[in-house]
């Protein structure tokens, strides 16, 4: 398995399709996101997209953002859009892509990075706190957890 980013890759067509394969709603709205070219004017220009893949299949998948769906500009980055394909859950692939992710930031400098879920007890496996109850675009309450980088 190798973890690669959508924007350099040079099949983001097939990573797509894959990504829109999901069956999980928030798939199906990141898929649409690149289908239309919207992720970046949504979630900042900086924002990628992190697959874990096996051969040409997608295992799992991950955005790293300046913005999620809380409209909070001082907290930044996002770690967002996690999913991982049935068949290899349970493997610690979600894992292996934010430990992944984390690294990067933190040779970055990088002090938190933040998530918002409405799942309890997803992100912290992985090592984030509950931080606040806050509100998406649309006015729900979500949940923000936020991973100390520093340690």
């Amino acid at each position: 398995m190798r973890i690669i980013k959508y924007y350099q890759s040079k099949n983001q067509d097939h990573w797509k399709e894959e990504i829109g394969k999901g069956d999980w709603s928030a798939a199906k709205l990141l898929y649409s996101w690149l289908e239309s070219d919207k992720l970046k004017e949504i979630c900042g220009y900086s924002t990628d997209v992190y697959l874990l893949t096996d051969g040409d299949k997608l295992v799992s998948f991950a955005i790293l953002a300046e913005q999620d769906e809380v409209d909070a500009p001082r907290l930044t980055p996002w770690l967002g859009f996690l999913y991982t394909f049935k068949e290899y859950r349970g493997q610690h692939c979600a894992s292996l892509l934010i430990e992944h992710i984390c690294s990067i930031l933190k040779l970055m400098g990088v002090k938190k990075v933040y998530a918002s879920t409405q799942e309890i007890g997803l992100y912290e496996k992985f090592g984030f706190s509950f931080w606040q109850m806050m509100f998406n675009r649309e006015g729900m309450p979500t949940k923000v957890y936020v991973r100390d980088l520093k340690k």
